[in-house]
C-alpha cells in the first residue's frame, strides 16, 4: 500500500511500509499538552518517527539566510524536537504500539545545511534523547536518529520520497 500525506508546503510518499498515519492530525485526542511527530511509519520490527521542520515554507516569516541559520542552530528547536518524540513515544508506548526499534527521523528544510550542519545536528539531538541504552535499562528509548534536509532525506530514503507543493 502507498499513502501520501501533506504537511503544510511538503508532502511524504510512504511505500513498502505495514502501516503509516499521521500522527499530529488536529483534533487528535492527546493528554494534556503532548506533542506528537509530524507521521509513525511501521515496518516490521520497527518504527520511524518522523518530524518534519520547514523554515522556508513560503508563509514563513524567515526570508534571510541569516535567519535560517539562527533558526537552525537555536536550542528551541533542539528542545521541539525532543519533546515531540518523548511525547509521541509515551503516547505510543501506552497504546502497546511502541514494541518495536524506534527511529526518530528529522527533515528540516534548509536548502542551505550542509552535511557537516547535519551530522553537528544528529550529534546533538543523539545526546539530548539518548540514543543508546544507559546501563541499567533492559532497552533503547530510540534505536537511532538522523536530520536530514530534502536532498540528503530523498537520497536516503528513496521509498519515503518528499517533495515542496509549491515547486510543483
Amino acid at each position: 500500500m502507498t499513502w501520501v500525506f501533506p504537511e503544510k508546503d511538503l508532502e511524504i510518499t510512504i511505500s513498502k511500509a505495514s502501516d503509516a498515519r499521521k500522527f499530529d492530525e488536529p483534533g487528535a485526542s492527546r493528554p494534556g499538552q503532548m506533542k506528537a511527530v509530524d507521521f509513525v511509519v511501521e515496518y516490521p520490527g520497527r518504527y520511524f518517527y518522523i518530524e518534519f521542520k520547514d523554515p522556508q515554507h513560503p508563509d514563513s516569516n524567515l526570508t534571510s539566510h541569516d535567519d535560517l541559520a539562527t533558526y537552525y542552530q537555536s536550542e528551541k528547536i533542539d528542545e521541539d524536537l525532543v519533546y515531540k518524540f518523548r511525547d509521541s513515544f509515551l503516547y505510543e508506548w501506552a497504546s502497546g504500539r511502541a514494541c518495536g526499534d524506534i527511529y526518530y527521523i528529522v527533515l528540516i528544510a534548509i536548502d542551505s545545511l550542509t552535511s557537516a550542519d547535519l551530522d553537528k545536528k544528529t550529534k546533538d539531538l543523539e545526546r539530548k534523547l539518548p540514543v543508546g541504552i544507559p546501563s541499567d535499562w533492559k532497552r533503547p528509548l530510540v534505536k537511532g536518529c538522523a536530520v536530514f534536509n530534502m536532498a540528503s532525506w530523498n537520497e536516503r530514503f528513496p521509498d519515503l520520497p518528499v517533495r515542496r507543493l509549491s515547486s510543483a
